[in-house]
């Protein structure tokens, strides 16, 4: 499936979804295993080899990244439906409707794929810088993988217009090209942006939820 379908199954789904944003029924024990493999098993290594480079990179998409949930919350709360959905079944908490905490501990470490960067942040590939090249070639993976997701019962497409294309284009590209870039910024710019992006997530999350909008 390559776009959403727009069927009453569909739409079923994104209800059930919607329905179950932050509800404890399914919590289990990984939720604890996945956060202290990303802070024990990635971070906490990270940290030691001093890659700051990479550790901004990372928490450069996964800002952007929540960006873009509280975005497709909103849209939710004003459409009747988000461009995506989780479902519940699939897992041990949905944080906001179009992710569950699985896929967010996977965000959360997403970026070191800057590890994989060439050393030189000039270097062209077939005439293109290589850090969008990279930025191309991760979003395009990760749309693939995506619309194998949208073929079970765990992620769901409901308008017809939203779908891998869409999704490749306006998602992961920038997701990709803000871990990317970051990486290459001097340090106190990195500081800069980061502090503004995860502050600006901050204030969102703290006015949007208690409003009932996420």
């Amino acid at each position: 499936m390559l776009f959403g379908d727009g069927s009453l199954a569909a739409m079923a789904a994104a209800d059930a979804a919607k329905a179950a944003v932050r509800s404890v029924a399914n919590f289990d024990w990984t939720f604890i295993a996945l956060l202290a493999f990303v802070l024990v098993g990635v971070y906490v290594p990270q940290i030691k080899k001093k890659n700051w480079n990479g550790i901004a990179a990372a928490l450069a998409l996964y800002g952007v990244h929540w960006l873009y949930e509280i975005a497709n919350a909103v849209i939710c709360h004003f459409s009747g439906y988000a461009l995506w959905h989780v479902s519940p079944e699939s897992t041990s908490l949905i944080l906001l409707v179009g992710v569950s905490w699985e896929l967010s501990m996977m965000f959360s470490i997403a970026g070191f794929l800057s590890d994989l960067l060439p050393e030189d942040k000039n270097m062209k590939i077939l005439g293109i810088n290589n850090r969008i090249v990279f930025a191309i070639g991760n979003a395009l993976l990760f749309s693939l993988f995506e619309i194998f997701l949208a073929n079970t019962p765990a992620f769901i497409w409901v308008y017809k217009w939203w779908g891998a294309i869409p999704v490749f284009i306006t998602t992961y590209i920038p997701f990709f090209l803000a871990a990317f870039l970051t990486y290459d910024l001097p340090r106190k710019k990195q500081k800069i942006f980061l502090c503004s992006l995860w502050g600006l997530v901050a204030i969102l999350l703290i006015v949007l939820i208690p409003l009932g909008i996420i």
